[in-house]
């Protein structure tokens, strides 16, 4: 979960000029700008120039049909403009990510939970604040703050950041290849072990606190997730448990048009609750067995479903980028950020911000750095920014951190296997989809689907991202060493957790921390 008033490093819109072909309104270039700059609307008369002053994201000016958005960490307030953003602005944010093939990139990110060795208790935000400056320090990481606290570090593309609960997120840099991304995850690892190891702090790859209660958990000086904390019990019986106490690993991937964006994110929609069962590894909760194996994907069934779910507009003849953003528009806000400050806007309507009438700050017009913030507090298994992220997957150990990605890049980056995926789920209805949703956390691979198991239907995915990885030609199909064998003995990580719980370990979970110990 990321909650960054950013793009995720993973993906920003690139120098170059990038035009999505696609039906809305035939959307034209998008290209960054990050200075204070004049745009002429009509060259021949001075008077009618208009400026644009870009403290951090979300400039936009109108050439005729172009719209030009920059796109960089928002350390400031956003923009000072002279124009209301329309709905076709909004749209065409999300069209800004279109980008041809040859460009297209891998972004991943991975949270993990920080736990003092000695103890099994979960690292304090001092003891994160030290962790961090060290970090940065040694390896030579940027700081990024909130008033005075530390709250992340930023090097090149890549970012570290902090969950509410003080899970620690590395969100990758954008990579053309799976080794570039495995690479990036264990160098990552290396550094933060490197560091922590001397403070006697370990870190655990699970999808869920596996010991302690809520209660226990420390709260992170970020004054966003104070809104959402106050907002969660409002809309749900389980939000809070999923700020403190989960930890994911997503993907996240480029389209080349609007047509391309739906065909996978229909895909990455139907395919998540397979992913989510292939990466279940979250069993335990409080010390003892929870009934589920992916506690963290049935929590979000109800944190707030205003916000999450299968989105079965996505599978209309009419979807595409608008129909998102009429979805995006009727999510309630969380926050506006201005001032250096976080505005608590929880509950309330984004299209009331788009004409101007935002209760707390009356007359006030969004900008698009305020909609990118909206934009990332929306919870999908899929999740349209301007790239797709794959979201339905358990934290874990180091090697399924490399097999996310490469389960996704060989199904979505090819085309062969992306169409063998859409005829296979051509005719799942939106009920079946939403069953296997459910029913996945509980009984994972074992789930009943059609004529047989949800196992067998895995199977058969797997080789398409298999063969996919091979048509790409980057001898990478040894990242999916990890998803085949639990199709192949059909036995999630969860249920291998489980065995070891009622056997070797005798009912007690701590030896978990030193199992999936980093």
């Amino acid at each position: 979960m990321v909650l960054m008033s950013q793009a995720s490093p993973s993906h920003g819109i690139r120098t170059e000029i990038l035009l999505c072909k696609s039906s809305v309104n035939n959307t034209s270039a998008f290209r960054p700008r990050i200075s204070t700059i004049t745009f002429p609307w009509d060259s021949s008369s001075k008077s009618s120039q208009k400026m644009h002053h870009v403290d951090a994201i979300g400039v936009k000016s109108k050439r005729g049909n172009q719209v030009i958005v920059a796109a960089s960490p928002p350390t400031e307030d956003a923009v000072v403009a002279t124009d209301p953003l329309t709905k076709e602005d909004l749209v065409g944010y999300l069209a800004s990510g279109c980008k041809p093939k040859e460009n297209w990139r891998i972004g991943t990110e991975h949270e993990k939970f920080g736990f003092e060795l000695k103890t099994l208790k979960p690292m304090t935000y001092g003891q994160i604040a030290d962790l961090l400056n060290a970090i940065s320090e040694r390896f030579d990481w940027e700081k990024i703050m909130e008033g005075d606290n530390i709250i992340g570090l930023k090097q090149g593309k890549q970012s570290i950041s902090l969950e509410p609960g003080g899970q620690f997120e590395l969100s990758g840099a954008p990579l053309e290849t799976l080794h570039q991304t495995c690479a990036e995850v264990n160098s990552h690892l290396y550094q933060v072990k490197a560091v922590a190891e001397e403070m006697g702090i370990g870190f655990i790859g699970i999808g869920f606190q596996p010991k302690l209660e809520r209660k226990d958990i420390p709260i992170m000086p970020k004054g966003r997730y104070e809104i959402m904390r106050n907002y969660m019990p409002k809309v749900g019986t389980l939000g809070l448990d999923m700020m403190f106490r989960t930890c994911t690993v997503q993907v996240n991937l480029d389209f080349s048009s609007e047509a391309d964006m739906i065909r996978k994110f229909r895909a990455g929609l139907a395919l998540q609750p397979i992913a989510t069962a292939l990466f279940a590894n979250s069993p335990f909760t409080e010390g003892k067995p929870n009934g589920y194996l992916s506690m963290r994907s049935q929590i979000w069934t109800d944190t707030d479903n205003n916000r999450a779910g299968m989105l079965p507009f996505v599978f209309d003849d009419s979807f595409g980028f608008e129909q998102y953003v009429e979805y995006a528009l009727d999510v309630p806000m969380y926050f506006v950020y201005r001032k250096h400050k976080y505005i608590d806007c929880a509950g309330l309507s984004f299209r009331d911000f788009l004409a101007g009438k935002l209760g707390p700050i009356p007359g006030e017009y969004p900008t698009l750095n305020d909609w990118e913030n909206h934009l990332t507090t929306i919870f999908p298994e899929v999740r349209l920014k301007r790239y797709l992220e794959m979201r339905g997957a358990d934290g874990g150990p180091w090697r399924r951190l490399c097999a996310l990605p490469a389960f996704w890049v060989g199904i979505l980056y090819d085309d062969v296997s992306l169409q063998k995926v859409l005829d296979m789920t051509a005719d799942w209805t939106a009920e079946e989809r939403l069953m296997l949703r459910n029913k996945v956390p509980v009984s994972g691979l074992k789930t009943p689907f059609r004529d047989g198991l949800l196992k067998h239907v895995a199977e058969e995915v797997v080789n398409f991202a298999k063969d996919g990885l091979e048509r790409r030609g980057y001898k990478e199909t040894g990242f999916l060493n990890e998803v085949a064998e639990v199709v192949r003995t059909g036995l999630t990580p969860a249920e291998k957790l489980l065995e070891l719980y009622h056997g070797k370990w005798g009912q007690n979970v701590d030896p978990v921390f030193e199992e999936l110990l980093y």
